[in-house]
């Protein structure tokens, strides 16, 4: 038995045929629906980047505890599973915050690797002359990045050499190697479509349109403020790069179809959270609040124990991916690990849960049931009060700061830390999710979020299932405080 898990990032679902989507050229995941099982109702638990490989890893919930960080030292990967249990393991990639300092442990989990360089500001090319950069209507980047994106950009100057092409080569030189050979996983994890949407002609020229404004490949996270035709050549800019997807992704549906690995090979097509193309009047993920653009995400599964195809109703999530991969090779899961193996789910759309959440570090904390999306906010202009637990203390680029462990106490132990105690961190973040308040919306009526709706049973129903999942992930007692749930329904 093999499995392969072919992970684009930021990957929007209503931009795929399958999906609906009727202008962007994508007949390989079209192709891909009519040999899988399709999930209509997948949702992201914990954004964005490493947050959600964390609940892949673990089958279980980040957000409610900590922000972006590594992997900790009780968590229980899912690839460490496999690996005790003689299932060599294998991860080819161009998404680089796995070599910064806030996604470490995640990639040495793996019994070999490979890092494919440039993608956006990853610091490989050293240019002491600095690179010609267009005008742009973007904002200025975090640190180097634009600078180093720029750089990087004039290395990638045929398609070979771009990240994707090469992370995908790498994937299939390991299936040409080891298709014969028996309990491996292929983990072909890649960072496009995710920002910036930098693609080469050949893939820009499937969607003409006029345009001589500045150059516009990379949105900020922030309101849009630009002209409408403006919006819609960055919209065509991200459909390039979709295209661009596509074409890899055909490329292992051939090596399925080449080796028959249909027969005997799991294979996952998955993203870890959408983005906002202009919707809601926005662009990026980080945003509050979390619509169904950014937490409602393309899921393709083929199983060849059930050889299940089509759609599927169940509410299924990124949490469940460690516990379908570990059944599969037969490896029971972690008692830890909260998500649910989704073999019955491919085979027979049998019933996962009532209810799921999901959620940013120090946003609104949401709850699902596939119908209508609960979205509590905070009760207090501070947002608080929010603690990081954790014994890996990193952002995204950087460690902690001496001053952020200023008043650190010690707390726990958590059931999920086997016993460790963890440091219990004053929390940062530069969401304000209370400026939107606490939403309700019903996706069957309004599937754009555009009417909030004012139902108090269906509020007090989803709230209580809310609760529910709170207390089984072990949500510390302030986020029911920040929730304004302090005196109804805790624990």
């Amino acid at each position: 038995m093999k499995a392969v898990m072919l992970m684009f990032d930021s990957l929007n679902r209503h931009m795929l045929p399958p999906y609906g989507c009727d202008w962007v050229h994508a007949p390989n995941f079209q192709r891909l629906s009519e040999r899988t099982a399709v999930f209509d109702r997948c949702y992201a638990g914990s954004l964005p980047c490493m947050p959600a490989r964390r609940d892949l890893h673990t089958g279980r919930y980040n957000f409610l505890h900590r922000s972006w960080g590594p992997l900790e030292p009780f968590d229980d990967s899912f690839v460490d599973e496999l690996r005790k249990n003689g299932v060599y393991t294998h991860l080819t990639t161009d998404h680089n915050h796995y070599f910064e300092d806030g996604g470490s442990a995640y990639h040495t989990r793996y019994n070999s690797w490979e890092f494919a360089r440039g993608q956006e500001g990853d610091p490989w090319k050293g240019n002491v002359k600095d690179p010609n950069i267009p005008e742009t209507l973007s904002g200025p980047k975090l640190g180097d990045l634009w600078r180093q994106d720029w750089v990087n950009r004039s290395y990638l100057d045929t398609e070979e050499k771009q990240p994707l092409a090469v992370t995908v080569r790498r994937g299939l030189e390991f299936i040409e190697r080891n298709w014969n050979e028996d309990r491996w996983f292929l983990q072909i994890e890649a960072f496009d479509p995710h920002e910036p949407f930098f693609t080469l002609p050949k893939y820009k020229a499937l969607y003409p349109h006029m345009y001589t404004g500045k150059h516009f490949d990379w949105p900020d996270y922030a309101k849009v403020k630009q002209e409408p035709e403006e919006v819609q050549h960055l919209i065509y800019e991200y459909a390039a790069l979709v295209s661009m997807c596509d074409a890899y992704l055909g490329q292992v549906l051939d090596a399925f179809d080449r080796y028959d690995l249909w027969k005997d090979t799991l294979l996952i097509v998955n993203t870890d959270h959408g983005f906002l193309l202009g919707e809601h009047e926005w662009w990026g993920k980080n945003i509050q609040p979390l619509y169904s653009e950014i937490a409602n995400i393309p899921l393709f599964i083929w199983d060849p124990r059930s050889k299940a195809v089509g759609r599927r109703e169940a509410l299924v999530q990124t949490i469940d991916y460690a516990p379908t991969l570990l059944g599969y090779f037969g490896v029971a899961a972690p008692s830890a690990m909260q998500g649910r193996d989704l073999a019955a789910a491919v085979a027979r759309d049998a019933p996962v849960r009532e209810a799921a959440l999901f959620g940013i570090y120090g946003g609104h904390v949401n709850c699902t049931d596939g119908r209508y999306v609960y979205m509590r906010a905070p009760s207090g202009e501070d947002n608080g009060p929010l603690y990081e637990y954790t014994l890996m203390p990193a952002h995204m680029h950087r460690l902690f700061d001496p001053a952020e462990f200023h008043g650190m106490e010690l707390a726990g132990p958590f059931g999920f830390t086997k016993g460790a105690p963890v440091m219990k961190i004053r929390g940062r973040t530069y969401l304000k999710p209370n400026q939107y308040g606490t939403l309700l919306f019903d996706l069957a009526a309004d599937p754009k979020q555009a009417q909030p709706l004012q139902e108090a049973a269906t509020e007090a129903r989803l709230l209580q299932q809310m609760v529910q999942l709170m207390q089984e992930h072990e949500a510390p007692p302030e986020q029911y405080a920040r929730l304004g749930l302090a005196k109804t329904l805790v624990p």
